[in-house]
């Protein structure tokens, strides 16, 4: 269970933010209305959410979760593989650093972002893809040794992050869609197949045994429920049109 999350306010050069999507340019009053609702959700079950200030110099800041990997007694400080991104790391080292006294570092020549990392238990996944490469994956993997948790790397055809295809859902469940269903990696899951029509919902997020659902992707909503758990639908088309997902907006841990 979580206890606590941290999140940053998106800001008005996210215009210019990094994105493949081909959606539009975000409409930034609407983006900080929709992550205001986000933190909403987050607090009502049950988290204390720590806000960061907007950041200016930085229009993908407000994707905390690619800055940092949270251990059960750590964290790990990323390296994304975005070079523009970079800079987001020391601006959200602070904050980490007063919250956990052993904090870790990827280090050149490795990149690793945290939408690439999926933590199921004890065990993390790790997707090599365009942003994490499998120097950073073999630090990461290094690192979570020292903790006694495990690491598998996953190589990526297609997404862009491992969790803007598979998601896990405690209980046992995995939310799977493309190049993940049938990934030898993934064979001993229960799969929440998402239909093509609906892959963005791909990235949804257990919090505390609500599953956060991007709004619009009845189909998923549906799948989601039949296997009993609490649906809340959250509407991010604004971060959506940045390659961004539920689980991008924050840093989820306990302590």
């Amino acid at each position: 269970m979580f206890t606590r999350a941290i999140v940053r306010k998106p800001c008005e050069a996210m215009i210019d933010g990094i994105s493949t999507a081909g959606l539009g340019l975000p409409d930034y009053e609407l983006a900080c209305r929709q992550h205001a609702d986000y933190v909403t959700g987050l607090e009502g079950c049950g988290l204390a959410v720590t806000v960061l200030p907007a950041d200016l110099e930085y229009p993908d800041g407000t994707f905390v979760e690619d800055t940092a990997i949270m251990l059960p007694s750590g964290v790990i400080l990323t390296r994304p593989g975005a070079i523009s991104r970079r800079g987001e790391v020391e601006r959200i080292r602070p904050t980490l650093e007063s919250l956990f006294n052993n904090v870790s570092v990827i280090e050149s020549p490795g990149t690793l972002e945290g939408g690439d990392v999926l933590m199921v238990g004890s065990h993390f996944y790790i997707g090599i893809s365009e942003r994490t490469n499998h120097d950073g994956a073999k630090q990461m993997i290094g690192i979570l040794e020292k903790h006694g948790l495990t690491g598998t790397m996953v190589h990526l055809k297609e997404m862009l992050h491992l969790k803007s295809g598979v998601s896990y859902l405690e209980g046992g469940n995995l939310l799977v869609y493309g190049e993940f269903v049938a990934n030898p990696k993934f064979s001993k899951f229960p799969k929440l197949r998402i239909d093509e029509s609906e892959a963005y919902a791909a990235n949804s997020l257990w919090v505390n045994d609500t599953v956060f659902v991007p709004q619009g992707y009845p189909m998923t909503a549906l799948t989601i429920k039949s296997k009993g758990y609490v649906v809340k639908l959250l509407d991010v088309s604004e971060f959506q049109k940045l390659d961004g997902g539920l689980s991008c907006l924050s840093l989820r841990f306990s302590g």
